[in-house]
């Protein structure tokens, strides 16, 4: 294997976004928080407080907290009270979850979906009745209430949710379930819960008047609410970097730990969510204190100047751009699979988008390869049946019997259009560069081997086989996919390269390599980037509508559509050529 690349560990895992120097308005720790809830409640008048929490905010901590404050001045009513039963609850979700350990079908929830009619007006008539202070706390606690004078939101990011489920902390809206498996609370959270949670957010974004962030257990953070909407909207208007997060798996690999500074205690580290805003979070600054919230409040809340128009006219306010990183470094093959075809994603599991995407080799081992497209005159029956045996203990799939391995080095570019099967070998450090159709891949083949919890991953055949496109084959994928990269224009100093991405999917990538300023223009559509060669660069307004913005080796960087004209300059003098990869959504008459 070829000497990696080394280079420093400036790659900023908690970057933040500056909104104020003055942090007066910010409250540390429940005690001070307190100080803020008593003032309202204080006087002994009628008031009604909602105190809604996202799913996964621990609860009982908010309650606790809650109880200290009140010291029985207030009334406390768990709106929780009021959700279905478990088992009914169950039965209304089912339809849209079925039996399959990872897919569910996307569907539009309402919070109050989750309710039981009856039970809430009960609730209600409880607050209606009751004197002086009253606190309506949970999940629903705004929809319970219905009509409050002072509303406080609890958050909590996607991130440490997942962290809690793995740990058993925290189950599923109305469900006792907290000792399911990880994926299974995934899985219901992420088609079910979270869907209906981020409506009602999104319902009440203009009317809370304060924001508390939970990630931090017994250490939350408050900012006026007012100060968490300006905080969105500043982001919305200027270059920024989500908070990205790493992960272990059964293929990961060495490279981010190394260049990225990562724990030692990990086993590896497979994943890193690097532009994924379902996903990931924003860390606001507020003078000393930091806010941390999940990301799509952004996409929510500010699409047009995020994403722009015609973005939200066609994928209504989803970010439709992922950039992550897979690290095989070390490590080993990723999961033989193919992404689902337009007609079938929205046929089984009601998404109108699916997930094309690209590798982009940020480095690469001597030995890496890419495995992409199948080869000639294979014969697809004998392939499913092979598959077939492999996963009931018949002899392991003879991978390269039928699947292509292509050489891959540093910055080659492979452009894999969904039902093409693919997947990165080990010793590569792949940028994957996505549609974000959530998260719908069909795994073909594991290699035989186990999940990081010693059990086998799930396989989808049936899926997968029903999607592989036969005919991309050896010659059809070196025409095609193979590092495709087109002349665009040049200046003194840079030059601009079409690469990567297939004429059948909507994302357009553009590399620049230079020594000397570039000038870029969002044409009214977000720009995803990523360093990808040179140390540090700067971006800044042609119109000087926002601070100098510092990128660093590998990180990601959003620059939203409203941007327009923007330049990405070296810090310093460039010896040698910088390089920055650029995504964005192809206008729709040039597909």
């Amino acid at each position: 294997m070829s000497p990696l690349h080394a280079r420093g560990t400036t790659y900023d895992k908690h970057p933040t976004i500056p909104v104020s120097g003055d942090g007066s308005l910010c409250r540390a720790g429940w005690e001070e928080i307190a100080t803020e809830f008593e003032s309202r409640i204080a006087g002994g008048g009628r008031i009604v407080v909602a105190v809604e929490c996202y799913p996964g905010v621990d609860v009982e901590e908010v309650r606790s907290a809650l109880s200290k404050a009140a010291q029985g001045s207030a009334a406390l009513i768990f709106a929780e009270r009021a959700l279905r039963q478990s088992d009914e609850l169950e039965k209304f979700l089912a339809p849209w979850l079925g039996d399959d350990p990872v897919f569910g079908r996307m569907r539009a929830w309402e919070l109050g979906e989750f309710f039981d009619a009856a039970k809430t007006t009960q609730l209600r008539n409880e607050i209606e009745q009751a004197a002086g202070a009253v606190v309506v706390y949970g999940i629903g606690a705004a929809y319970v209430a219905e009509r409050w004078d002072v509303l406080f939101y609890c958050d909590v990011t996607r991130w440490e949710i997942q962290q809690r489920q793995r740990a058993h902390k925290v189950g599923n809206l109305g469900a006792a379930n907290a000792q399911a498996s990880a994926g299974e609370l995934y899985k219901r959270a992420y088609f079910a819960d979270w869907r209906a949670a981020d409506t009602e957010k999104h319902r009440l974004h203009t009317a809370i008047d304060f924001y508390i962030d939970t990630n931090l257990p017994d250490q939350p953070a408050m900012i006026p609410g007012s100060s968490y909407r300006e905080a969105l909207a500043a982001a919305a208007r200027r270059p920024f970097r989500v908070v990205p997060f790493f992960d272990p798996g059964p293929w990961g690999g060495e490279w981010m730990r190394k260049h990225f500074d990562l724990p030692a205690d990990a086993p590896n580290f497979a994943w890193c969510f690097d532009c994924v805003p379902e996903e990931n979070s924003l860390r606001f600054s507020f003078g000393e204190m930091a806010v941390e919230t999940p990301a799509l409040a952004l996409v929510h809340e500010h699409p047009q100047e995020l994403l722009g128009a015609e973005i939200v006219r066609r994928f209504g306010a989803e970010f439709p751009i992922r950039f992550d990183f897979l690290d095989t470094i070390e490590g080993g093959n990723l999961s033989l699979q193919v992404h689902p075809l337009r007609s079938y994603i929205a046929e089984h599991f009601g998404m109108s988008y699916t997930q094309d995407e690209s590798y982009y080799l940020l480095d690469a081992g001597r030995d890496a390869v890419v495995f992409l497209g199948l080869k000639p005159g294979i014969d697809a029956g004998r392939m499913a049946k092979e598959l077939e045996a492999a996963q009931v203990g018949g002899p392991p799939f003879a991978a390269e019997n039928y699947v292509n391995a292509w050489p891959a080095k540093k910055h080659d570019h492979f452009s894999i259009p969904a039902g093409t099967i693919h997947c990165s070998g080990r010793n590569s450090m792949v940028l994957e560069i996505s549609a974000t159709p959530y998260i719908f891949t069909f795994k073909l083949w594991d290699w035989a081997r186990l999940g990081l919890n010693g059990m086998p991953r799930p396989i989808h055949l049936k899926h997968g086989l029903a999607n592989i496109q036969w005919n991309r084959d050896r010659e059809w994928v070196a025409k095609n996919l193979v590092s495709p990269v087109r002349p665009v224009a040049e200046g003194e100093g840079w030059r601009e390269e079409a690469t990567g991405l297939h004429e059948l999917e909507f994302l357009e990538t553009r590399r620049h390599w230079f020594t000397a300023p570039v000038e870029h223009d969002t044409r009214g559509t977000v720009n995803v980037l990523n360093l990808v060669e040179g140390d540090e660069v700067v971006v800044e307004s042609a119109t000087g509508a926002f601070a100098p913005f510092h990128v660093h080796y590998a990180e990601t960087f959003i620059v939203p559509a409203c941007v327009g004209r923007y330049r990405i300059s070296p810090v310093g003098t460039a010896e040698k050529p910088l390089a920055t990869i650029k995504a964005f959504v192809r206008p729709e008459e040039e597909r």
